[in-house]
């Protein structure tokens, strides 16, 4: 797990025995379950270090201090095999974690890896941003909501801020070149009640090739949003 270790502490994280066993007992699981169910097209044992890891605890850079203590809590849309919220779980054990996933084989996989983990403090979701953001337990509730290559800007922005308490993040990983993208996703942004302008947050990473898009709501977002099922996407704001 050395490419893990090293790179982890380039990101000012460092990790124990039982966390470095912990991200070890993932990757197998994630190996193994990725035969029958598909989490992954990345399955090389330094590649999942380096590209699902390393790539996830970046994001710890972008979450406010009540977040990482667990005060505030965090939600991962669109978390797929968990990433970037369980590999953050795992290096910030008192992080309160939420994930959302709208596929139930991999939600499934999500539960049995939590409890292969040990971890606590982690709740799994199914069902679609669109709707589970009608949910007063889960509306306008995190304090960060990240989430990793699920949908362009404009798009991301109607699926996660509507969970993200006023004073809270948006945090979204995406590639080097994103910046036409950002201003494309201003209206949206700024309808959602986040604070948006042609720069943004953006934080790049001394482990990854991405860059971290991070938005801060700044006001509740309107009752009419997220629209329904499929329409953010087929209609961007």
């Amino acid at each position: 797990m050395e490419v893990l270790i090293k790179g982890a502490a380039r990101l000012s994280i460092d990790l124990n025995g039982e966390q470095v066993e912990r991200f070890r007992t993932y990757c197998d699981e994630l190996i193994a379950w990725n035969e029958k169910v598909n989490l992954t097209a990345v399955t090389g044992w330094e590649e999942v270090q380096e590209r699902h890891f390393l790539d996830s605890l970046v994001v710890a850079s972008a979450l406010p201090t009540t977040v990482l203590d667990g005060s505030d809590g965090t939600l991962d849309v669109g978390s797929g095999a968990g990433f970037p919220g369980l590999p953050l779980k795992i290096a910030y054990p008192q992080i309160d974690l939420t994930l959302l996933e709208a596929t139930a084989k991999k939600t499934a996989f999500l539960r049995h890896v939590i409890d292969k983990l040990g971890l606590e403090g982690v709740e799994v979701v199914t069902g679609r941003a669109e709707e589970e953001a009608y949910r007063p337990e889960m509306r306008e509730r995190f304090g960060a909501v990240v989430s990793r290559a699920v949908a362009r800007l404009d798009v991301l922005a109607e699926l996660c801020l509507p969970f993200c308490a006023v004073g809270g993040v948006m945090v979204a990983q995406k590639g080097r070149k994103v910046e036409e993208e950002l201003r494309e996703a201003r209206n949206a942004i700024e309808a959602m009640g986040g604070r948006a302008d042609d720069r943004g947050m953006l934080v790049e990473s001394p482990v990854s090739i991405g860059t971290l898009v991070v938005i801060e709501k700044g006001r509740s977002t309107p009752p009419s949003y997220p629209r329904r099922p499929g329409i953010p996407s087929k209609r961007p704001l």
